[in-house]
């Protein structure tokens, strides 16, 4: 494969012109630790936009920060962390789940794939951060979307357009996000060995209660994150609450009582804390078995255990819950069928509603099947018009999400 590495936007252009001059297809790829999500992209050249990095611009009064897509994830944290802010989406580092090391996820991948984590369900999704970007389309046109504050949307709301795309519609130069003031504490409630069912009950209390919870997850017996700790002898239920030292306090205090007759509760500081929800964040449960199937299944929160049951009455899985159990995190232990668990998936997923997403197969399994939630005609439709206004030649990760598309 032919390897193209542009130094600065204009290179970009220059790249995309040549690509549409000789109806060359291009793969998009930044840090590379997402490379393998999606379908395999019918390219022979790769663009490396890795060298456009570094942070260009930081202004933690205005909560605002420019970085180029190929800026480490780590630099944003370490800079955001020496102000006491943070990216309030909660990003995750998917490298491991591929076998890549960690730490090389960078900011045009997060953005691209709307990567979201724990604190979604208060924060909103990395869309939602999204303030502003510079990118070339599939035609070689640079355009700026959005700005540097927060309500600045004329018209359409490009951002929300690109992010989630995959590489699939433009290439991303420069990109602007929202950054918010990191909690003084974190404290966490784990409650014990609640079964799925009453864990989603428990957490669907906890969130509708006045505690400000940011975190809800459930970790079922038996899973060990890929750093071997924190064996999970029980199944554990998590709550997580920030802020101000005492209102933590006093809201993780009022979660126990509230719960106190599910379970056994107890409370983890914030040291812990923060390991506990960055094993969940990275899904790092799943990363010490690269080759396996793995599932990412977004439903109603309580129909999470009945999908989980579903699928486990026909394969061999393990699963944990993320987002209250609107999250379901799902690993095949074995691919009887040969399609990463698909058809078994879908059929689940059907029955109650939603949508999954294969995040990891080998590569003939994603050529084979479905890798994001297939689209009704409709959608179907709006998805090909879309492709089609920024990139109308198909030069861009062409396939990446949905074939000929």
């Amino acid at each position: 494969m032919d390897i193209l590495k542009p130094r600065n936007e204009d290179e970009c252009i220059e790249i995309v012109k040549w690509a549409v001059s000789e109806e060359q297809p291009l793969e998009i790829m930044s840090g590379g630790t997402k490379r393998k999500l999606g379908r395999p992209v019918e390219a022979a050249t790769l663009v490396d936009i890795s060298a456009l990095a570094g942070i260009s611009l930081y202004e933690p009064d205005e909560l605002v920060m420019t970085a180029g897509p190929g800026t480490s994830l780590v630099d944003i944290e370490k800079a955001l962390q020496e102000n006491d802010q943070e990216l309030a989406f909660e990003p995750a580092d998917y490298g491991p789940l591929f076998g890549k090391t960690p730490g090389a996820t960078t900011i045009g991948g997060i953005l691209a794939g709307n990567i979201s984590g724990p604190r979604r369900l208060k924060a909103g999704a990395a869309r939602d951060h999204f303030l502003g970007a510079r990118a070339v389309s599939g035609r070689g046109e640079l355009f700026k979307a959005g700005g540097r504050v927060v309500k600045n949307v004329t018209g359409y709301d490009l951002c929300k357009v690109l992010a989630g795309s995959w590489g699939t519609l433009a290439i991303m130069t420069e990109t602007t996000i929202k950054v918010l003031p990191a909690g003084q504490k974190i404290f966490t409630v784990l409650v014990s060995d609640l079964a799925d069912k009453d864990a989603a009950t428990a957490m669907a209390k906890a969130l509708g209660s006045t505690f400000e919870v940011s975190g809800a997850a459930h970790i079922p017996a038996g899973l060990t994150p890929g750093s071997g700790t924190d064996k999970s002898d029980m199944a554990v239920t998590a709550l997580r609450v920030e802020g101000i030292g005492p209102s933590v306090e006093y809201r993780a205090s009022g979660l126990v009582e509230l719960l106190a007759n599910e379970r056994e509760c107890q409370i983890i500081k914030t040291t812990d804390s923060q390991k506990f929800w960055r094993n969940v964040r990275d899904c790092s449960y799943f990363t010490q078995n690269t080759n396996r199937p793995l599932w990412r299944i977004s439903v109603a929160p309580t129909d999470g255990p009945d999908i989980v049951a579903a699928v486990r009455s026909r394969a061999d899985i393990s699963a944990f819950y993320d987002w209250a159990g609107g999250l379901v995190w799902m690993e095949f232990g074995s691919d009887p069928a040969g399609d990463g668990g698909a058809a078994i998936v879908r059929e689940a997923v059907n029955a109650t509603g939603g949508h999954a997403t294969l995040i990891r197969a080998e590569d003939d399994i994603r050529a084979g099947v479905e890798v994001f939630h297939p689209q009704d005609p409709v959608l179907a439709g709006v998805t090909a018009r879309l492709k089609n206004s920024f990139d109308p030649e198909n030069i861009l990760n062409p396939g990446r999400m949905y074939g000929g598309v």
